[in-house]
């Protein structure tokens, strides 16, 4: 695997067993010395390193970013970088976007790690090249080589001297994207089926490394565990989505004897699905079909996230924003 890190080679022999075996998607050795992020990430054209990491980090804190910028090691004589992007966990490839001008994401690779709960994707944008032997459907190892850094894009250009990988670590929100797509008629086609980025929801690859390095969590599973709810909803269908036979390990109560009536699940500040709870019908008393009510939040946590419109309303009735709405579209197949 060459210059790959494997980030549980940092822990005792004992515990790594126990653990998930993660690698570093790039050669650079910064984080795994506890560098500054200024020695890892790529900043936008505000030169801020910040501006680089996930979340609300962009616009003066309005725009949101659903990834890490990671900055290369090594160019050629052209200036261009050469730094070669690893797989971050074993899994199968899923998705392979080779024409740059498809995508936002440029060219892109896409794996799916179904060998941990929950089985997050990860992928890798803005790439130089793909390598050649990654084919759709083939299982990759940990640490290795999905192609070459660059900054391939669609729509813009990213210049050379801010050539990066984007790195993502997420979750994917329906298998009937395509449906939803179609409804919505942006007009333009879709080229990515269920791995197109707006069917993705992702989580701070850099807090769960951290975590991850700091012997707090041994996967994700646990580390979806601490995230904190900032809007709990409860919706009355008859619907189970696929989303929860995809991350069972979400689901944080039994089914009940028949089919659940509804769902409360609970969303974090950025959108991810992360608490799913199966309801029966008496705990959806008075709910019409399909109907959706905010049964709490967190007031403080949504206004200091303010790149996602998740609440709208007032604080005696709060409905679900922008943001909100298109996650239960996706996820329970609404229609409004």
């Amino acid at each position: 695997m060459g210059g790959v890190l494997l980030v549980s080679s940092l822990l005792s022999s004992a515990q790594a067993n126990e653990r998930i075996r993660i690698a570093w998607p790039t050669p650079s050795q910064a984080y795994a010395e506890g560098l500054a992020i200024e020695d890892f990430i790529q900043p936008t054209v505000s030169g801020e390193a910040e501006s680089g990491l996930f979340g609300c980090v962009r616009t003066a804190g309005n725009q949101f970013h659903e990834a890490l910028d990671l900055s290369p090691v090594e160019r050629d004589g052209d200036g261009e970088p050469i730094d070669e992007v690893y797989a971050a966990l074993a899994g199968v490839v899923r998705h392979i976007n080779t024409v740059a001008g498809r995508s936002s994401y440029g060219r892109f690779v896409v794996v799916e790690h179904v060998d941990v709960a929950p089985a997050v994707y990860t992928l890798y944008a803005h790439l130089a090249a793909v390598d050649d032997g990654l084919k759709e459907g083939r299982s990759v190892g940990l640490g290795q080589v999905l192609g070459t850094m660059g900054r391939s894009a669609g729509g813009y250009t990213i210049p050379k001297d801010r050539a990066h990988l984007h790195f993502e670590i997420g979750l994917r929100l329906t298998d009937d994207f395509q449906r939803w797509y179609d409804w919505k008629q942006f007009g333009s086609r879709n080229s990515h089926g269920v791995w197109n980025g707006m069917n993705l929801v992702g989580i701070d690859p850099l807090a769960f490394y951290n975590a991850f390095r700091a012997e707090e969590v041994n996967g994700f599973a646990q580390h979806f565990q601490r995230f904190e709810m900032a809007v709990k909803i409860r919706i009355a269908t008859s619907k189970v989505p696929d989303f929860t036979k995809r991350y069972p390990s979400l689901v944080v109560q039994p089914f009940p004897a028949i089919k659940p009536a509804g769902w409360e699940v609970s969303f974090n500040q950025f959108g991810v699905p992360f608490e799913w709870t199966p309801l029966a019908k008496e705990d959806l008393m008075g709910y019409g079909r399909d109907e959706v009510k905010i049964v709490d939040r967190n007031r403080p946590l949504l206004q200091e996230c303010r790149c996602k419109d998740l609440v709208k309303g007032s604080v005696a009735r709060p409905e679900p924003d922008t943001d909100l709405q298109r996650l239960l579209q996706q996820l329970f197949g609404l229609k409004r």
